[in-house]
């Protein structure tokens, strides 16, 4: 493996996201031919290896992950401490998003604004704040979607009674009709 190779296993490793080729070759200081033989090359070396690790390109950019077949051991080695709420709440930026902090609260009620933290704190949201708003804007990171092997999340409609329920108050359904003879 050559010493640009090496370089960018190192970038990839240290950065630990996503990285596009431009960035990738301003961080290696050479150009983006240069960056992306060295890719290659990186990517070649890591196909042949017995490595529980691997380049890939996603639509993101390059990164250095685990391959699939070892995300098992995420779950049993790192275990995430949240609670009911906040995985509701995790839930409902998952659904929606993009969402508004302010969205959110509306949505889940004042306690969002803890979750969001803790949520942030364990790398699960991130939050960005436009310059034309006042309120963040939240968004699931890559580690929610390695965490709960989400590959894609379907963009559907939720109930806000749903979200909003508590742990100590069961969502009421409706009882069945009785059958008439």
């Amino acid at each position: 493996m050559s010493a640009l190779s090496s370089k960018l296993e190192a970038i990839l490793y240290l950065k630990g996201q996503p990285l596009p080729l431009a960035r990738l070759a301003e961080y290696a200081g050479c150009d983006r031919q240069t960056t992306e033989q060295g890719l290659i090359e990186l990517m070649n070396d890591y196909g042949h290896r017995d490595s529980a690790l691997e380049v890939v390109e996603t639509s993101e950019g390059y990164c250095l992950q685990l391959r699939r077949e070892y995300q098992d051991l995420v779950h049993s080695l790192i275990p995430v401490d949240l609670g009911l709420g906040a995985l509701r709440t995790l839930a409902a930026i998952a659904l929606k998003t993009p969402l508004t902090l302010t969205e959110l609260v509306d949505l889940r009620g004042s306690g969002a604004y803890q979750h969001v933290q803790e949520l942030v704190e364990q790398g699960f949201v991130k939050k960005r704040r436009k310059s034309d708003s006042r309120s963040a804007s939240l968004h699931v990171t890559d580690k929610f979607h390695q965490y709960f092997q989400v590959e894609k999340l379907p963009k559907i409609s939720i109930k806000a009674q749903v979200v909003e329920a508590d742990a100590t108050e069961p969502v009421e359904e409706p009882e069945d009709e009785p059958e008439s003879a």
